[in-house]
């Protein structure tokens, strides 16, 4: 069902997004500075090293790259990884790092802070529009991670991890305005931290667990737990559904946390898994609009 779709191992694995436009799949290696790529249909991996953290990645329209760097938000040219730095909101907070990050429905670039050291509070849940202003939208997050719109795109849910929930926020998408969170769905500590997650054509959430050995589909309308997809990894990071049918889910890993004696039951940690025409059909990400 779930088998390994790159041979290379991540120490952070995360943010997997599919750029449907050349049928790329993009993620990241946070701790190691860099950028992966992935062309399924010809088996081509590259690597494009930005020598810094890197919390996000997401495809633009204008076929760019924008990274939510150490140093700031940037552009990425994709043949040399040199980064054209936008806007950077935390400057003056050098002991914190960017960690996930997407683009909403209208073309904006959601990016969450948190701090290297998981201090709690630390981080926050910023908003960039395509004329490069950045607002905060959530304050005091502390491992800000999972993001996904409805279908409607009246409703975004999001993670921060230690909190094990997902909640929902009423959305404006003019406006970008959030307001009325309430949970939706509570992850059992047994079953790990709830990291990435990604939604499907049916509005079912797909939440990645960390130290939890898994990827779970949820209902959030009714918090039901659907089903569990087992990988042979502790910490899972994230998913996306990627392939030009949009029904192969890709599943992120990560080395991070294991000792010595857990990486070696576990030699597949931090590799890139894919579980190949899932049965489920995920939707085309959202990319950055510059100027709009």
């Amino acid at each position: 069902m779930v088998e390994v779709a790159v041979n290379h191992a991540s120490f952070l694995g995360e943010g997997p997004v599919w750029d449907w436009r050349d049928n790329i799949l993009y993620w990241v290696d946070i701790m190691g500075g860099h950028i992966h790529e992935y062309k399924p249909e010809n088996k081509n991996f590259r690597t494009i090293d930005v020598n810094q953290m890197v919390g996000a990645v997401v495809a633009c329209s204008d076929r760019q790259l924008l990274a939510a760097l150490k140093n700031g938000l940037a552009m990425i040219d994709r043949e040399s990884g040199e980064p054209a730095f936008l806007v950077h909101p935390e400057a003056h907070l050098p002991q914190n790092r960017f960690n996930d990050g997407k683009c909403d429905p209208a073309g904006r670039f959601w990016i969450g802070s948190m701090a290297i050291d998981e201090t709690p509070n630390a981080g926050k849940l910023y908003m960039l529009n395509g004329k490069q202003d950045i607002a905060a939208k959530i304050h005091g997050t502390t491992i800000s991670n999972g993001m996904a719109w409805s279908h409607d795109h009246k409703t975004f849910y999001y993670i921060d991890t230690p909190t094990m929930n997902v909640v929902a926020y009423d959305f404006d998408v003019h406006s970008g305005t959030i307001s009325n969170k309430k949970t939706v769905i509570t992850i059992d500590e047994k079953d790990g931290y709830p990291d990435g997650m990604t939604i499907d054509t049916d509005g079912m959430l797909w939440i990645a667990h960390w130290n939890g050995w898994q990827v779970s589909r949820w209902n959030p309308h009714t918090a039901t737990k659907l089903f569990t997809l087992p990988l042979p990894v502790a910490n899972v990071t994230s998913c996306t559904f990627g392939g030009p049918n949009l029904n192969d889910l890709y599943i992120t890993t990560a080395q991070k946390g294991l000792t010595a004696n857990e990486l070696e039951q576990q030699p597949l940690a931090g590799m890139l898994f894919v579980w190949k025409d899932c049965g489920y059909e995920g939707v085309r990400a959202f990319e950055y609009a510059k100027g709009e």
